[in-house]
């Protein structure tokens, strides 16, 4: 699952690459109904395609080969110009390169197929997905929560212990389609994408193309669409999307006579008649139904199991899929399995039930799987603290969303304590050791703090559950909406530059090199890093730290902005002429030092 900040991240470079104005009006057009006949030059220009390439670069997958071994580090070689005019040819007559199978091994001991486009691939998938999203965004059902921007297994959690306690509907339906991703049909997908307003036929040849790319061992399928394509989330939402609102117009899109001011009210209305209350909570095509009572739930559940093979061709997994009572049992959902319990009674005398959850106890087994794994990995030489660490985070802030989750994370502890005290030689903490200030922050009240060397660990068990809130609803794709939810690149000055910046790239210079000059510039709010200076377009120079004729390259951290007197200092090697722009420079002792530092990494 894709974190927030790697959603938020995206958001941003949209920002950068000026795409806003584009995806904005998509969305408004698509909320409009209108249709789309001329998507493929959005795609083609010279901006969205470098945006892809941010974008991908930025995905763990980018550095996994496809099946011609490339990566995303032998695309960031090529210049601008060239990755630009190599995705079009690619584009100019279609035919998509073989897809990687890899299995991945699942907590059950079962594996899950996943297809990997070649790196290439990948960018033209991202190039159609950034133009598609807002068409589709301005459609999709708003309480499906997966693989959208700004959207999670949080929010997804959220409307589920909502609907339990607050709504009280204690009947849900669990349903679990049988290899969704594997049975996709492509002639019904088709048909959506076109009824989505979609008109572009160049571009829906294309996509059908995709559809059926060759796949490793397997041959050309036939249906399905392979987990691991950059486009293919997106895909599934838009072919469940029919489902989602299918089921939202059983009740909360349920036409009526009167026109209510929001939803709550409505409810309040539908409630009074003899209608049966159903609402639908889904993440990919992990969903849930959630209805009053048994009977209610007894036939949405064969009405849905018909309406999935009569409309999308798919069917349910019977062993899996069933109807779950919350006062008695639990209903899984992302890692989590909740219920509801008694807690007091309500102003008018009945029952009050709320929701209780945990991790999945392969949920469980998995974490500490994972745990015991790094601390081998560790004791091997091949991994560090750092690192076991930033996976307990990891699993802190995606479960600490069960409501007992101090209580799995100590049952976790409690079995590791000897393997942790053993293995790494953990030791309890000196009052003279020092606590990073982004652990002391969250894990300073711990007295389970413990060191391993001179490293801090983070204490397994020291977790708390967070409060989650309903999701906003606003869209990255209104812009009023979108700067209420991120921090917007305000300086005019600023932006005009990265606008020069996108537009005028250095010539011969890598597609890495370029991307990255534009983000540094933003990092640094466009001033130099030695002088502070808020630099204009003709003063800005991106440096080297490590020179790449000893090896430096054009990643981020090697390169810096900087003023281009500056930079001009930093190479000078004339003593009279250091003298004379140090004295104009007018640098005082800091500035100086940081200079020195970055002239003594190029001797």
């Amino acid at each position: 699952m894709r974190s927030r900040k790697q959603k938020r991240v995206k958001l941003r470079n949209n920002e950068y690459y000026n795409q806003e104005d584009i995806t904005d009006e998509l969305y408004e057009s698509s909320l409009r109904n209108e249709n789309f006949y001329e998507l493929m030059e959005l795609i083609l220009d010279k901006n969205n395609i470098n945006l892809a390439y941010r974008n991908i670069k930025g995905n763990i997958g980018s550095k996994t080969a496809g099946i011609d071994g490339l990566t995303i580090e032998d695309i960031s070689e090529l210049d601008n110009e060239s990755l630009y005019n190599k995705i079009v040819k690619r584009f100019e007559n279609f035919i998509p390169n073989k897809v990687r199978r890899v299995e991945i091994p699942k907590p059950n001991g079962k594996t899950r197929p996943l297809g990997i486009p070649t790196i290439e691939d990948r960018i033209i998938q991202q190039s159609i997905k950034q133009i598609l999203e807002p068409i589709a965004e301005a459609k999709f059902y708003r309480h499906s929560y997966g693989f959208r921007p700004l959207r999670g297994a949080d929010e997804a959690m959220a409307r589920a212990y909502f609907l339990a306690q607050k709504n009280n509907l204690h009947y849900v339906v669990d349903i679990d389609i049988k290899g969704f991703f594997d049975n996709i049909n492509h002639g019904k997908l088709l048909k959506q994408l076109w009824n989505m307003g979609i008109r572009d036929k160049t571009l829906i040849s294309i996509i059908s193309k995709m559809l059926k790319a060759e796949i490793e061992g397997i041959g050309i399928p036939t249906k399905g669409t392979p987990q691991g394509g950059i486009l293919s989330p997106l895909l599934a939402n838009i072919n469940l999307n029919e489902l989602d609102h299918w089921i939202a117009s059983q009740w909360q899109n349920i036409p009526t006579n009167h026109q209510y001011s929001n939803s709550d009210k409505k409810n309040v209305a539908l409630k009074k008649t003899n209608l049966k209350e159903i609402h639908i909570v889904r993440y990919a095509d992990d969903f849930k139904l959630f209805c009053r009572d048994y009977q209610s739930a007894e036939k949405i559940f064969e009405a849905t199991k018909q309406w999935l093979k009569e409309r999308l061709d798919l069917e349910i997994s019977p062993e899996k899929s069933k109807i779950v009572k919350l006062r008695k049992n639990y209903s899984e959902f992302l890692g989590i399995k909740f219920k509801v319990i008694k807690k007091g009674k309500k102003k008018n005398n009945d029952i009050k039930y709320v929701v209780t959850s945990k991790m999945l106890d392969k949920a469980v087994e998995k974490t500490k799987k994972d745990i015991k794994s790094e601390i081998e990995e560790i004791k091997r030489g091949r991994s560090n603290i750092n690192k076991l660490n930033s996976i307990i985070r990891g699993k802190h802030n995606y479960y600490s969303m069960a409501t007992n989750i101090s209580l799995d994370f100590g049952k976790i502890a409690f079995q590791l304590y000897r393997t942790i005290e053993k293995k790494l030689g953990a030791k309890p903490l000196n009052i003279t050791d020092k606590v990073p200030k982004y652990m002391n922050e969250k894990y300073g009240n711990s007295k389970q703090l413990k060191i391993v060397s001179d490293t801090i660990l983070i204490p397994i068990s020291f977790i708390r559950m967070r409060i989650l809130m309903n999701h906003h609803q606003k869209s990255i794709f209104v812009k009023a909406e979108r700067e209420a939810l991120h921090k917007h690149i305000e300086n005019y000055k600023i932006k005009k530059n990265i606008n020069y910046m996108i537009d005028n790239p250095i010539i011969n210079r890598s597609i890495e090199y370029n991307d990255n000059r534009i983000s540094l510039y933003v990092a640094q709010k466009g001033k130099c890093q030695i002088s502070g200076k808020v630099l204009e377009i003709d003063e800005i120079h991106c440096h080297h730290k490590k020179p790449k004729a000893k090896g430096g390259g054009d990643e981020y951290k090697n390169l810096v902005i900087l003023h281009k007197d500056v930079h001009r200092l930093i190479h000078l090697t004339d003593d009279k002429k250091i003298y004379e722009l140090t004295n104009d420079l007018k640098l005082d002792d800091s500035q100086a030092r940081k200079l020195l530092k970055l002239k003594s990494l190029i001797l």
